[in-house]
């Protein structure tokens, strides 16, 4: 590169940083477009719409009937936004809250109305398919619009028609158990079905259950069903026939959804707390790019203008795919910053070696992008699986979180292989081509890990058997009653609703009121909203017996004057359902395969994914038995938090067997497998180490600065963050070698 192009290509990318920073802040136009203002924000940063429903009727719903109404209004809410909450209130209401939404009109009509389940007979009258199959989706389509067939006299039944749908299992003729999802329709139902079976098993026919937009299932007709039973065989497993019998309910529904009231909501959180976590990234940030100067100089240099870059495009896409952002969507930016620096340690890191070798420094940054690579690929690759079955398989917030993940991974990669690269080369063109601004590294003295694993890998067990000891602890005591702190979020909690005399702000709030209730209620994470346009706050709270219910109401009446007759409790339910968190876990443990088997792919060896993911899991149960010894609040942001934690553990692990299988193949038929561990840990040591340290500076800066809720993100992920660097060096290279030694019968 010459000098003229190195200064050019030097000038691009400070002003592509430049004007893409100019874009985040300004954006385009009078309105602004494309600035970092038109995200869309969560209802703790924005509010948003809130809207409650009655359900009405001559008889009460049964429990099922609300839960599977509050199941399929989360689906439906999600096209506003994946950090929408849908949860009971009392006995026989429903309350959603959607973020970014202030029009309630447009969505009541669509939410309040039960979905309409249909089915559909294979052909039309004139002998044409109503639907069909799409190999290349493996899905089915309309031929026609529901009305069309509806006209046709070809939709045989429709939701209401059944009486229940239920998930269950029967022996067939082969003696063989098999899942299925058994239908038992009405009067009515049962004689619309006779026919329309009749007719479709004489003609070979399917009959399809739409519901919402998609299909349910295809069953073909294999006999008439006349005595009012039907079953859908050939379910997967048993999840797929619950999913498809609760959809079948859903359609079915007779609850009729009345709108008791609806409100515009103000942020949940006062401006003070967003200065206060934007104060921490830029603290953060700045300490961080400090200390990649002081410890790679140049190198150190490239990475701060990289990870400038990487910041402004980062907002800038989450505008553009239209990711809501929340309070902990912040802190996970900000988190992901320090993140990003890991890749770019690594190269240097390389790039050093190869200096202590005598190589020019242009030969060196080659040959370390070189050697680099396949760590940092394998690295993210992996973690990009995980926030692919998070996407696919999650719910809510986790689809949220997925999609920060995979933006911020497909940044890291492009800010570091590209536009790093791109700026040593051209730093070494414009003459700063001295190994001295760079920086030589030293011959890594060899530690010893293996030889010490059983300390390390008993002390680990230990911890976690007191983890253990402490979950079960936890439980049996009639202070806790639960294994963890559970929040509302999972447990569900009070609603109280308090009109004052005057409208007090967000900021007031959380300054007067908060830590007082905080108090009363023996809850860190009170969560408060205020109704736009009254004076109404709501203040969401644990469950409260009726004496703090009492103690609540005397506060503010002697505190602000309110009449305490006039002050509304209600009991919510929880807003991470039990099917959300089923889900999530589901999806957390094929995450976990799935990185299993392309470690294993990439490896070539079954033993390294094995190893990566029992430190992944050593990880997440010594911070579990963290958040079960220190009690701390775990709500939505628990499952950011272990997530958090999964993708960084499983990163810091590759990079260290990365290293492991480049000197197997370089070492010495004589040499030792301690030896070859040993050193290989020891080379990337400082890596481990520095990448640790910049990702826990910008997570105690969060805790420094962060309201109480990033507070209760950030503790814990510090601790994981420590245990990650800790499994890494200490427990994943010794736990491989003790199955390479004990399981010598290498892998096919």
């Amino acid at each position: 590169m010459s000098k003229a192009k190195a200064f050019i290509a030097i000038a691009l990318v400070v002003l592509c940083t430049a004007f893409f920073g100019f874009m985040d802040v300004c954006g385009l136009g009078a309105d602004k477009a494309g600035s970092a203002k038109d995200i869309i924000l969560g209802l703790d940063l924005a509010g948003g719409v809130s809207i409650t429903y009655q359900a009405v009727g001559e008889e009460a719903p049964s429990q099922q009937d609300m839960d599977d109404t509050i199941n399929k209004l989360k689906q439906r809410v999600e096209q506003y936004s994946t950090e929408a909450q849908v949860y009971k209130e009392g006995t026989d209401r429903i309350t959603i809250e959607i973020p970014g939404v202030y029009d309630a009109n447009e969505i009541l009509t669509e939410l309040g109305r039960p979905g309409t389940l249909y089915f559909i007979r294979q052909y039309a009258s004139d002998g044409t398919p109503n639907y069909s199959y799409d190999s290349a989706t493996d899905d089915y389509y309309l031929n026609y619009t529901i009305d069309e067939i509806q006209a046709d006299g070809k939709i045989v039944l429709v939701g209401t028609d059944v009486k229940s749908a239920d998930a269950g299992s029967v022996t067939n003729s082969l003696g063989n158990s098999e899942i299925i999802v058994q239908l038992v329709f009405n009067d009515e139902g049962t004689e619309k079905f006779r026919k329309a079976t009749e007719e479709a098993y004489a003609n070979g026919e399917t009959i399809a259950i739409y519901y919402d937009g998609s299909f349910v299932s295809v069953p073909r007709v294999s006999a008439v069903i006349s005595e009012g039973r039907a079953q859908i065989s050939g379910m997967e497993d048993y999840e797929k026939a619950e999913k498809v019998a609760s959809t079948i309910r859903i359609g079915g529904l007779s609850v009729e959804l009345e709108e008791l009231r609806s409100n515009v909501v103000g942020a949940q959180l006062g401006s003070e707390a967003i200065r206060t976590s934007l104060i921490a990234g830029v603290v953060g940030f700045a300490v961080v790019v400090i200390f990649m100067i002081a410890v790679y100089y140049v190198c150190g240099l490239t990475s701060a203008i990289a990870l400038s870059l990487y910041g402004v495009l980062e907002i800038l896409l989450i505008n553009g795919f239209g990711i809501t952002l929340t309070l902990p969507g912040i802190a996970g930016i900000i988190l992901s910053i320090g993140m990003a620096v890991d890749a770019n340690v690594i190269i240097f890191a390389r790039l050093r070696e190869e200096l202590r070798t005598g190589k020019t420094v242009e030969s060196s940054i080659k040959v370390a992008y070189s050697k680099a690579l396949s760590a940092i690929l394998d690295g993210n690759i992996t973690t990009l699986i995980a926030a692919a079955v998070l996407w696919i398989m999650g719910s809510g917030s986790i689809k949220g979180f997925a999609q920060t993940l995979a933006l911020g991974i497909c940044l890291s990669m492009f800010t570091a292989i590209v536009i790093t690269k791109l700026l040593l080369k051209a730093f070494v063109a414009v003459g700063l081509s001295d190994p001295k601004w760079y920086g030589v590294a030293k011959e890594p003295k060899r530690i010893d890990f293996v030889g010490k694993r059983k300390p390390f890998i008993f002390g680990s067990l230990a911890v976690i058997a007191i983890g253990i000891v402490v979950l079960v602890l936890n439980m049996n005591m009639a202070s806790r009653g639960h294994s963890l702190n559970f929040s509302l979020d999972f447990l569900g909690g009070t609603q109280t609703t308090v009109a004052f005399d005057r409208d007090y702000s967000m900021d007031e709030i959380n300054s007067l009121m908060v830590s007082d209730i905080e108090k009363i209620v023996d809850d860190a994470s009170v969560s408060v909203t205020k109704v736009q346009g009254s004076n109404e706050v709501i203040f969401k709270t644990k469950t409260l017996t009726a004496e703090t219910r009492e103690e609540m109401a005397e506060y503010f009446e002697n505190n602000y004057g309110i009449d305490a007759q006039s002050i509304q409790a209600e009991s919510i339910s929880s807003t991470i359902s039990a099917e959300a968190q089923r889900e999530t876990i589901i999806a957390v443990l094929v995450a976990c395969v799935c990185m299993l088997i392309y470690i294993w792919f990439r490896f070539k060896d079954i033993r390294f994914g094995a190893s990566s993911v029992l430190a992944l899991a050593h990880d997440v149960l010594v911070t579990l038995a963290f958040y079960a010894i220190a009690y701390i609040s775990v709500g939505s942001t628990f499952v950011a938090c272990m997530l958090t934690i999964v993708g960084y553990s499983i990163n810091a692990t590759i990079v260290v067997f990365d290293r492991v299988r480049e000197s197997l193949k370089e070492a010495e038929p004589r040499t030792k497998l301690e030896d070859i561990v040993n050193d290989s840990i020891s080379a990337t040591l400082s890596r481990s180490i520095f990448t640790s340290l910049t990702t826990f500076i910008m997570v105690v800066s969060l805790y420094i600065f962060g309201v109480s809720s990033i507070k209760e993100f950030a503790l814990p992920l510090m601790v994981g963050i420590l245990c990650g660097t800790y499994s890494s060096i200490c427990l994943a290279g010794s736990m491989w070698y003790v199955f390479k030694t004990k399981f010598t019968k290498k892998a096919k």
